[in-house]
């Protein structure tokens, strides 16, 4: 009887989550704010649905980049500002461009890194024996159109081996016309795929 009962108990706080979230209001008009709107719900589906752990550490690298662009900047401006110019033009030099690579850099890590990455979630083995299993979720949502395109990737962290799905949809399709999110008719969209990849991951 005792693991029907953790089956119900988790069933049913995942029907609570559902019921006791507020709903999200945005501007329907705004296409970054659909999409961000969108691209949280997912998450949420995920973490508090499933209770995977978000991995940061995509953003930790861009930060990282940034962090560092930032600090020849601020060098530059301290530099120059006990010893002013032309004194430090060498040292101004070498500090815009290393700034202006480091933007170079942040550019081709977003593009061909992060490829419109919104999440990691790591499906951690409760024994803590097995390498976490890995869940990657990218979207995009094209300027002027009305197609969100949603992918979730699964990487097994024992096989080593990925496999992805993606579904596209009408924005309309989970946004009402008062701007808020039905979560009723989104979070069965991301668990059927969810499901899915589950499912060919055990017959494998």
């Amino acid at each position: 009887m005792a693991p029907k009962e953790g089956v119900l108990s988790q069933q049913s706080q995942e029907k609570e989550w559902s019921a006791d979230e507020k709903p999200v209001k945005i501007d329907k008009w705004d296409g970054s704010a659909v999409k961000n709107a969108l691209d949280d719900a997912a998450k949420k589906v995920l973490t508090d649905g499933y209770g995977y752990v978000e991995s940061y550490r995509l953003v930790d690298g861009r930060l990282g980049i940034c962090t560092v662009a930032v600090a020849f900047a601020a060098f530059a401006l301290l530099w120059d500002y006990l010893h002013p110019f032309p004194q430090s033009k060498p040292v101004l030099i070498v500090c815009v461009c290393s700034y202006f690579l480091l933007m170079g850099v942040l550019t081709v890590y977003t593009t061909y890194k992060e490829k419109g990455i919104f999440m990691v979630a790591l499906d951690k083995d409760k024994a803590g024996v097995d390498p976490d299993n890995e869940w990657t979720l990218s979207s995009t949502l094209k300027r002027y159109e009305s197609d969100y395109t949603l992918q979730i990737s699964y990487y097994d962290g024992q096989s080593r081996q990925s496999r992805s799905l993606e579904t596209t949809h009408c924005v309309a399709d989970f946004i009402d016309e008062n701007g808020q999110i039905c979560m009723d008719l989104f979070e069965p969209e991301v668990k059927k795929m969810h499901v899915s990849l589950s499912s060919e991951k055990k017959s494998k």
